[in-house]
């Protein structure tokens, strides 16, 4: 019975493979004439067809010359090969259902090893391979770097990392070589879920923080957004994006494009997002995000949303928010709101600025107003802290917590007394919340 189920499986992998080619053949057919006549070229989706009709035509001529397929045919259904065949040439094969299922967060693959798969309610699953070799996993990330990104983009034993953003905007990021087997991994986003009404129903923060956090933004105070990996920064980042008032210039810094400005232009119809760039082929051409942040700040920004910082852009990032753009916000890995601080100097001392200590402790206060820390807690992400900076003393930054999820008691009693007042013009008046 083994046998009989592993002789079907070599005929549909063999059954696929020879629809591919024909994919590929008509594919290619069809761009010669297209050079040919000087036609303005072809889309997504007439390429899509076109693949189709090549694989449907390609079953046909199978069955007139009598070829073997029926028992394919009985235990898999036409339309799911012709789709899995298509998607070998032009998407991204068994990988493809697992990216058109919304409700997958992450996908973890690992070689020709069963895949993991988290979904948004927080349960895992793992699932069948998506690959059948090694091999095939990296002609599969290579074709994804060849056709979804306008750059060319290396994968190889010289290069063996790979970041990029797929079309549905979901990040991947990949490696050969210095792993055992080579490995990818998917981040989804959920883009759905873009103000804070939306993440106050999910659970991650109560009406009264709602109400702080809103009144924060359009005050124009600076906001680092900190927590774990998941833990939900660049969902919180995006929804407080979404509450800046529509008149105002935003400029978006990211390694990919994460907060989907775009899908909110209603909300920012003057925007820019610049996105990092790596070296290409013959090792120039990069440009980080530190370079970015310069650019941005020559673009005439009222506001510059760092996606994510972990290193020497911090430094022109802190100069920006003392220097007049206040309102900037960002997000970076910390493990509490306290510890912002030291990584934070830690990241301006990797630019090379020769200040001492007390220098960048200074600029630090200067430029901090506030910083979240959001974790995932019984399964569920949630805002833990958040603290006002309020001074430096030398190599220490003065900061009062605001809130905590552990002493929810009186929360926002410690602010100060200026900083209430300029969020109670702005919508949030603390003595309304305490008890």
């Amino acid at each position: 019975m083994r046998t009989s189920r592993e002789d079907n499986d070599r005929a549909r992998a063999r059954l696929v493979d020879d629809l591919s080619r024909s994919i590929g053949a008509a594919l290619a057919d069809r761009h010669l004439e297209i050079s040919r006549t000087g036609s303005l070229g072809t889309s997504v989706a007439s390429e899509h067809g076109v693949a189709m009709l090549a694989a449907k035509s390609e079953l046909d001529k199978f069955r007139l010359n009598g070829s073997s397929i029926e028992g394919v045919l009985l235990t898999h259904h036409e339309d799911k090969l012709v789709s899995e065949a298509v998607s070998l040439v032009l998407g991204l094969g068994r990988l493809d259902p697992l990216l058109e299922n919304d409700d997958i967060s992450d996908i973890h693959v690992r070689g020709a090893n069963p895949v993991w798969l988290k979904y948004r309610d927080g349960h895992r699953e793992q699932v069948a391979p998506i690959v059948d070799s090694d091999a095939e996993l990296i002609d599969l990330i290579r074709r994804a770097a060849t056709r979804l990104t306008r750059t060319e983009r290396r994968f190889d034993t010289g290069h063996p990392e790979l970041n990029l953003q797929l079309p549905d905007g979901s990040r991947m990021f990949a490696t050969m070589d210095v792993s055992t087997h080579p490995s990818m991994v998917i981040r989804r986003h959920k883009f759905d879920q873009s103000n804070l009404s939306d993440l106050m129903r999910s659970g991650m923060f109560t009406e009264q923080l709602s109400s702080f956090l809103a009144a924060a933004v359009r005050a124009r105070r600076n906001i680092v957004i900190a927590g774990g990996t998941g833990s939900g920064k660049t969902t919180l980042l995006r929804a407080l994006m979404n509450e800046v008032p529509p008149f105002e210039r935003i400029v978006t810094i990211e390694d990919a494009y994460e907060l989907g400005i775009d899908k909110f232009a209603h909300l920012h119809p003057d925007h820019d997002a610049l996105q990092s760039r790596e070296a290409n082929i013959e090792g120039s051409g990069e440009i980080d995000l530190a370079a970015l942040t310069r650019m941005a700040l020559r673009m005439d920004p009222d506001r510059v949303i760092v996606g994510e910082v972990r290193g020497a852009e911090a430094f022109p990032m802190i100069l920006a928010m003392s220097q007049g753009n206040n309102g900037s916000m960002c997000t970076m890995h910390a493990d509490s709101t306290r510890s912002v601080f030291p990584k934070l100097a830690a990241y301006v001392s990797m630019a090379s600025s020769g200040l001492p200590t007390e220098t960048v402790n200074l600029l630090l206060a200067s430029a901090l107003h506030f910083v979240v820390h959001i974790e995932v807690m019984d399964g569920k992400r949630r805002i833990s802290s958040i603290r006002e900076v309020v001074d430096a003393d030398g190599n220490s930054i003065i900061s009062n917590e605001l809130f905590s999820h552990t002493t929810p008691v009186q929360p926002f009693a410690a602010m100060r007394g200026a900083t209430s007042e300029l969020l109670a013009d702005h919508g949030f008046d603390s003595r309304r919340w305490f008890s």
